[in-house]
C-alpha cells in the first residue's frame, strides 16, 4: 500500500531531496544552456536618442533557479536563507513574485507581532527559540551597508496564559515539555497572579503561565522591510504580478503494491503582471509555495488535490483564507506599561500598544461562525458582543474602554491540525510548502525560512527536525495538532 511504503520513506529521510546541478551542486545549471537573447524594438527619432518602443524593466527574468510565490515575510525568509546558505555568492538566482508590493492586505503588516514559546508542540517552541534570537540580533543577521540599523521595537513583556480548573493539567504539562526544549516559563497560582498583576481578576483562572524572557511583540512592518532590503542586496529577484499556471512534465511508476503513481516536475512558471493581460514564462527549477491564506489556490494551479478522494494524488492543501479582527481601544486607568500579551480562558487576548493608555486584542470566532473573509471588513458587533464582556470581566478598568479603531486580517488557516507545513510535496517534486501557520507564521518566520532552504539545499532538515509538519501528514492522516492557536 502507498501509505504505508509513505510512512517507511519518512521514517528514512527517503523524500529527502536537494537542488543539485553542475555548478558547485547548489544550483541550476543555465550556463550549460543556450541562452534566448532578448530582442527589444527601438525607434529614432530626429533630434533624440535611441528610445525603446517597450520598457521590460517591470517583467521578472525569463529563467530563475527559485520562484518563491508569495513575497510575505515567510517568502522573504526563504528568499534571504537561500542566499544566506548558497555555496558561493550570486550561484542561486532567486525570484520573488508578489501580487501587492505594497502589503496593504499583507497579513504580516496587519498582525499584531506577538512571539512566544508557550506552544504545546516542541517543534514550534524550537521555532521560537531560533526565531526570536534572530530577532534580538536582526542586524546582525539584516544589516546592509551604508543603511540605518533596523529597529524592531521589541518589546519583551511577555505572555500570560490564564487555564480554567478544566485546562489546568493541560497547561501545567506544556510548561513543562516548554521548559524541557529551553523556554524560560514560570507557573502562577492565582494568588501569585493577583500579586503580579493587580489589575487582574482571577475569578474562573485555575493556573497561569507567564513568559520570564525572550516572550513579548515587535513591529511586523519593521521585520518585512528588512528582510526585503537584505533580500534586495543580496541579488534577490521582486516581480509584482500573479502567479496563473504552472507548466510540468510528468513520468509514472509502479508500487511494490502494484500500484501507479504519476511523479510531476514543474519546469515554467507563469506570472501576469498587474493591470495587464500579459504574462512572463519563467523557466525555474524549484518552485516555493509561500502564497499563505492563497497557498491553496496556488497548489491547485500545480494539480495538487485534483485526483480521486482518498488518494494521495487527490489530498489537497488544507489551507484557507480565515479573517481574524484586530481592535484598538483607549483606556486611561488600564493595567499600564507593566501589561503582557494576556490570554484568556476563553480565547480573547489584548496586550498595550505604545505608551498613551492604548490596547489591541480580539479573539478567534468559533468555527460555525467564522466571518466571510471575501472581504477585509471589520464587524464592530463583534467586539462588542464577543470580546469586550470578557475584557471587562477580566479586567475591570476595561468595562470604560473606548475603541478608537479596528482592522482585519488574514490567517493562512490549515483545517487539518492549525500547524505549518513545510517541505516538498511527495508527487509535484519540486514544489516546496512554507504555508499553513494559522496565526504563528510571523514569528516563525525566520526558523521557517531556514528550514525550508536548507531541504532545498541539502535536501534534509538540519537546524531543526520540521518532519512533522510535511504534507504527506494529511494524506496518512497524521494530525500534529497545535492546541495553542491565539
Amino acid at each position: 500500500m502507498l501509505r504505508n511504503a509513505l510512512r517507511v520513506a519518512l521514517g528514512r529521510g527517503l523524500w529527502n531531496r536537494k537542488l543539485v546541478t553542475g555548478r558547485g551542486g547548489s544550483t541550476l545549471d543555465w550556463d550549460g544552456k543556450v541562452s534566448e537573447i532578448k530582442k527589444k524594438i527601438q525607434s529614432v527619432m530626429p533630434g533624440h536618442a535611441w528610445n525603446p518602443l517597450y520598457d521590460t524593466k517591470h517583467l521578472p527574468p525569463e529563467h530563475a533557479d527559485v520562484v518563491i510565490v508569495g513575497g510575505g515575510v515567510i517568502g522573504l525568509s526563504v528568499a534571504f536563507w537561500l542566499k544566506k546558505l548558497e555555496m558561493r555568492r550570486g550561484a542561486i538566482r532567486v525570484l520573488v513574485v508578489e501580487r501587492d508590493l505594497t502589503y496593504s492586505k499583507a497579513s504580516t503588516g496587519l498582525s499584531v507581532g506577538g512571539i512566544r514559546q508557550q506552544f504545546s508542540l516542541p517543534e514550534n517552541v524550537q521555532l521560537s527559540l531560533f526565531s526570536v534570537d534572530f530577532l534580538r540580533n536582526i542586524n546582525e543577521h539584516l544589516g546592509v551597508v551604508n543603511a540605518p540599523p533596523l529597529d524592531l521595537q521589541f518589546n519583551p513583556s511577555g505572555y500570560l496564559l490564564l487555564a480554567s480548573e478544566k485546562g489546568a493539567t493541560t497547561l501545567e504539562n506544556n510548561v513543562q515539555m516548554q521548559r524541557q526544549v529551553g523556554a524560560k516559563i514560570c507557573l502562577m497560582s492565582p494568588e501569585q497572579l493577583r500579586n503580579k498583576f493587580p489589575w487582574i481578576n482571577t475569578e474562573g483562572v485555575a493556573l497561569a503561565s507567564y513568559g520570564m524572557e525572550n516572550e513579548g511583540w515587535f513591529d511586523p512592518w519593521s521585520l518585512l522591510q528588512g528582510l526585503r532590503q537584505k533580500a534586495q542586496s543580496m541579488g534577490v529577484i521582486f516581480c509584482e504580478g500573479e502567479v496563473t499556471r504552472f507548466l510540468t512534465s510528468s513520468n509514472s511508476l509502479t508500487t511494490s503494491s502494484g500500484e501507479i503513481v504519476t511523479l510531476r516536475r514543474i519546469h515554467e512558471v507563469h506570472v501576469k503582471m498587474n493591470n495587464s493581460l500579459e504574462y512572463q514564462p519563467v523557466d525555474c527549477a524549484v518552485v516555493i509555495n509561500a502564497a499563505g491564506a492563497w497557498s491553496g489556490q496556488v497548489a491547485e494551479l500545480a494539480g495538487i488535490g485534483k485526483g480521486p478522494p482518498g488518494t494521495l494524488q487527490g489530498t489537497k492543501l488544507p489551507v484557507e483564507p480565515r479573517k481574524r479582527f484586530v481592535y484598538l481601544w483607549h483606556c486611561p486607568q488600564g493595567p499600564g506599561l507593566e501589561t503582557p500579551l494576556v490570554t484568556d480562558t476563553n480565547g480573547v487576548y489584548f496586550r498595550r500598544e505604545g505608551l498613551g493608555n492604548n490596547y489591541v486584542g480580539g479573539c478567534s470566532p468559533a468555527e460555525d461562525e467564522e466571518p466571510d473573509p471575501v472581504d477585509l471588513e471589520v464587524d464592530h458587533d463583534f467586539f462588542q458582543d464577543k470580546v469586550w464582556p470578557h475584557l471587562a470581566q477580566r479586567v475591570p478598568a476595561f468595562e470604560n474602554l473606548k475603541v478608537r479603531s479596528a482592522w482585519a486580517g488574514y490567517y493562512d488557516y490549515n483545517t487539518f491540525d492549525q500547524n505549518g507545513v513545510v517541505g516538498p510535496h511527495p508527487l509535484v517534486v519540486n514544489m516546496y510548502f512554507a504555508t499553513g501557520f494559522s496565526g504563528h507564521g510571523l514569528q516563525h518566520a525566520p526558523a521557517v525560512g531556514r528550514a525550508v532552504a536548507e531541504m532545498v539545499l541539502d535536501g534534509q532538515f538540519k537546524t531543526i527536525d520540521m518532519s512533522p509538519f510535511l504534507f504527506s501528514r494529511f494524506y496518512l492522516g497524521d494530525k500534529v495538532l497545535e492546541q495553542n492557536i491565539i
